[in-house]
């Protein structure tokens, strides 16, 4: 109990500290990282990378091997990804329906890469989560254990989903400044942090999302995909290793949902036309 309270602590420390020191680097003013945000202002992606980077030092200090693999490796890809997206653009489809029309027509963009990449790597990560061996060592890799191969194929394709799927969400609510981080900060609140095993990547969180908060809600810097993926899918870890069989696959059907709904509807507008969400949403904001 005492060693996962430590780790945690450290794991915040750890992600705070890394956020913090590439924020302070001379990335966030080169000319490659900024862009103009919806309200005209000019705005530094640098928070992406510093958020990124924060995550995956605290996520070192996760005690399980299984989880801190699968957690290393989606995060890692899912940021690596929107990175290669967010500086290396090509293409001009957007949305999930853009990219994938697109990859039908044969054009390979950067929105493709991502879009197909990610949930790829979530499944590997969900793998390790979910396959059938016992975590041993540092990396997590053991013996096999006694089960259906159907059933762990279902479960690992349905984890890659819940990590996939959040990645995606919360690239899509990184369109105001704080809206991601807060639904991260949310999303951790409402999670059943019971099992110990889930207390040092949401350290880790905390501890990024804390050094990131106020350039964030000032409208001075933003996640971009590289920020928003990462946080998405270490988050999706969580909610994949703590939830159960039965919530896993509800918590991927809202995903869906969401994800499909997001192609018709703007989260902007029923954000702003919601009270209690737009409450939440401009709270602390500095910048409309």
């Amino acid at each position: 109990m005492i060693r996962s309270i430590v780790n945690t602590v450290v794991a915040g420390l750890a992600g705070y500290t890394a956020t913090k020191a590439v924020l302070r680097s001379r990335l966030r003013t080169h000319q490659s990282v900024v862009r103009t945000n919806h309200a005209g202002h000019d705005v530094s992606l640098a928070e992406g990378p510093a958020v990124a980077t924060g995550l995956l030092a605290g996520s070192l200090l996760i005690e399980d091997p299984r989880q801190r693999t699968a957690t290393l490796l989606a995060t890692a890809a899912a940021g690596g990804l929107g990175a290669v997206d967010d500086f290396c653009e090509s293409g001009s489809s957007k949305g999930l329906r853009g990219h994938l029309s697109a990859l039908v027509r044969g054009e390979i963009t950067t929105g493709t890469i991502k879009v197909t990449g990610i949930p790829l790597a979530s499944i590997a990560a969900a793998a390790i989560l979910r396959g059938r061996t016992r975590p041993t060592g540092f990396f997590g890799f053991s013996q096999k254990e006694d089960r259906p191969w159907y059933a762990a194929t279902a479960d690992i394709i349905v984890t890659g989903g819940v990590i996939a799927g959040s990645a995606n969400l919360f690239n899509l609510l990184d369109l105001r400044p704080g809206r991601a981080l807060k639904a991260g900060a949310l999303t951790l609140a409402f999670t059943d942090h019971e099992r110990r095993v889930s207390w040092a990547p949401s350290g880790a969180i905390v501890g990024a999302t804390a050094a990131a908060w106020p350039d964030d809600l000032a409208g001075d810097a933003m996640l971009g995909d590289t920020g928003a993926n990462a946080l998405g899918a270490a988050i999706g870890v969580i909610l994949a290793e703590t939830a159960t069989p039965a919530q896993r696959r509800l918590i991927l059907a809202v995903l869906a949902w969401l994800t499909l709904a997001s192609e018709k509807v703007s989260f902007t507008t029923v954000i702003e036309s919601t009270p209690g969400l737009r409450g939440i949403d401009s709270f602390g904001r500095e910048v409309v």
